[in-house]
């Protein structure tokens, strides 16, 4: 899986990518708009992370020039087996490239990914005032289903959640 945007490249990670998408994720985490995390991550916790999630649910990168610049995975939704195909997923980017497509890119490519491994639904959840997130789920065709109220605290405030979801594979199909 390697298609292209100009300069910028999007492959499956591996284990080589933990620094990267750490950094990246710690961003997000100090910029304290895209998740309730407040710990920085470290290579190794991505690294343990990415061994534990396999291939069942995928990281995905995006490259510049060789530099990961923007990454998405999938995780599990829930333990129950009824839930299987129903993946919750994050997609990050570098504050140095946002605004230039590479988070389309990022969550394009795991939408890809999750299909090929049978999931019929992608979901999140957004902090309301991340228009730019909510604005990439609607251009990849992701509905706001709701708003979770006061959903956790950050900073000792409360925050709410715009739920997102997708349909994919088989359940995107007309019936």
């Amino acid at each position: 899986m390697a298609p292209s945007n100009g300069a910028y490249t999007m492959r499956l990670a591996d284990l080589r990518d933990a620094q990267a998408i750490a950094r990246i994720h710690n961003e997000g985490i100090r910029d304290r708009t895209a998740t309730f995390e407040t710990v920085p991550r470290t290579a190794d916790q991505v690294e343990t992370e990415l061994i534990k999630r396999g291939d069942r649910h995928p990281t995905v990168v995006v490259e510049r020039n060789g530099l990961v610049v923007a990454w998405a995975s999938v995780g599990a939704y829930r333990s129950r087996a009824c839930y299987d195909g129903i993946g919750e997923f994050s997609v990050y980017v570098a504050r140095d490239t946002r605004g230039f497509g590479v988070g389309t890119m990022a969550l394009h490519g795991l939408i890809g990914a999750g299909e090929t491994r049978g999931f019929w639904k992608l979901v999140s959840r957004l902090f309301p005032e991340n228009i730019a997130s909510r604005a990439l789920c609607r251009s990849l065709g992701f509905r706001e289903v709701g708003i979770f109220r006061q959903h956790a605290r950050l900073d000792g405030q409360w925050r709410d959640c715009v739920v997102v979801e997708v349909l994919i594979g088989e359940a995107a199909l007309p019936g």
